[in-house]
């Protein structure tokens, strides 16, 4: 997919796949696909449209990117990766420094962007590197023979990446280039508003962009929207401003989370063995089982329903709203 801002190594052995660079591939102006293909006998993990999985780079940093190719290619799995101005390592390790040949430890996928394949209509709106998890679901659903439209935004024609095998498709593709409609972005609110009252609009971009589709999609009474992010908002990275106290139910230990620090960083100094990626509640690496206690979910993975039901966190970004907060580890 996109880099997921942020990020380490994971600290926990989880399962991983060790995977061969096949090709990689100039898509767009500052845009390379990676094709990945199993350095062991046998294929990849089957995924589902909209899946992403974690890329644990040499260079000691882990992103997570969107699957872009058919779930039904297990032999490969194919990624692609936007060499992003403020990259902390990630994507310009890959633009600069990654060869065709090389041996990457990948994690199996997961969907925190999980496609309705029954769904009787559904609008996809993506701009710029949001691209990757579309491409993978209007493929999908176009060989199902769904009612699909998709619209691909972006600031300029050489940014957009997959352009040769969008047109492969023919109809129910729209490009809007900004560069060539008076530098003017898509009309979001009349776009939502000409769609069925039952369709399902999904919108992977930056933050601008998803913030103006869920306020459209609120204005022409669409219920089923779904957004992937690629970039934290702030209020998710925002500290804490009161201290708790987390119980490992496992362990029975106690540790005070003292007032700015982060949930996540307090584990790890306590040697607390637990999985995460992206360190702003992106990926989904570090959602834990919620015992006892009420959380404060920043994370953007999550669904409303999720968060009212405190059953698990995310816990790279998520706080306490109680005095204290009962997870299950060790």
């Amino acid at each position: 997919m996109h880099e997921q801002t942020g990020g380490e190594v994971v600290n926990r052995a989880q399962t991983r796949i060790r995977a061969r660079v096949r090709t990689i591939r100039h898509e767009a102006e500052r845009v390379l696909s990676v094709e990945l293909v199993p350095v062991d006998s046998g294929g990849f993990p089957r995924f589902t449209a909209g899946a992403h999985i974690d890329l644990h780079l040499p260079n000691g940093i882990t992103r997570s990117y969107s699957l872009v190719n058919s779930p039904d290619d297990a032999r490969r799995y194919v990624v692609a990766i936007l060499d992003d101005v403020n990259s902390r390592g990630g994507s310009r390790f890959v633009h600069e420094q990654l060869r065709c040949g090389a041996v990457l430890s990948i994690g199996v996928p997961r969907n925190n962007f999980a496609l309705d394949e029954d769904a009787m209509s559904t609008v996809l709106i993506a701009g710029g590197i949001g691209i990757t998890p579309m491409l993978c679901m209007y493929r999908r659903l176009r060989e199902k023979g769904r009612d699909v439209r998709l619209i691909y935004c972006s600031r300029d024609r050489s940014q957009a990446a997959f352009l040769d095998e969008l047109g492969a498709f023919g109809g129910g593709v729209h490009l809007h280039f900004d560069a060539e409609n008076d530098g003017r972005p898509l009309d979001l609110a009349a776009l939502l508003s000409r769609q069925p009252a039952d369709v399902h609009a999904y919108c992977c971009g930056p933050n601008a962009m998803l913030n103006a589709f869920e306020t459209a999609c609120e204005k022409a009474g669409i219920g089923n929207v779904h957004i992937e992010r690629f970039a934290a908002d702030a209020t998710a990275v925002d500290a804490q401003a009161s201290g708790y106290t987390v119980e490992l139910a496992k362990s029975g230990r106690r540790l005070a989370v003292p007032a700015g620090a982060r949930l996540l960083d307090v584990l790890l100094e306590a040697g607390v063995d637990v999985d995460y990626s992206c360190r702003e509640g992106l990926c989904g690496a570090c959602e834990t089982r919620v015992l006892g206690g009420c959380p404060d979910h920043r994370d953007a993975v999550l669904t409303q329903s999720d968060k009212a039901a405190n059953n698990v966190m995310m816990i790279c970004v998520s706080g306490a709203k109680s005095e204290t907060l009962v997870l299950d580890l060790a």
